[in-house]
C-alpha cells in the first residue's frame, strides 16, 4: 500500500465529508482518513486512480499533494 495525501478544495462542510467517505467506500477502501479543516483525504491504497475516479464521480476534484 501506498500513502497519498489528496487536496479536495470543494470539501467545504461535513456532508462533503460524509459524501467522500462514502464515495470511497463504495470502491472498498478502507484505509481513509478525510481531514475537513485542511480540505484534504489521507488514504493507504494500491488503487490511486481508482480512488481519484470515485472522487470525481462525487463531484469533487482531487490532487495528490507533493
Amino acid at each position: 500500500m501506498t500513502h497519498y495525501v489528496l487536496s479536495v478544495p470543494d470539501m467545504s462542510c461535513s456532508h462533503c465529508a460524509r459524501r467522500i467517505t462514502e464515495a470511497l467506500q463504495r470502491i472498498d477502501e478502507k484505509d481513509i482518513q478525510v481531514l475537513l479543516e485542511k480540505k484534504q483525504v489521507l488514504v493507504n491504497t494500491e488503487n490511486l486512480e481508482g480512488v481519484l475516479a470515485a472522487l470525481d464521480d462525487a463531484g469533487y476534484t482531487a490532487s495528490v499533494v507533493a
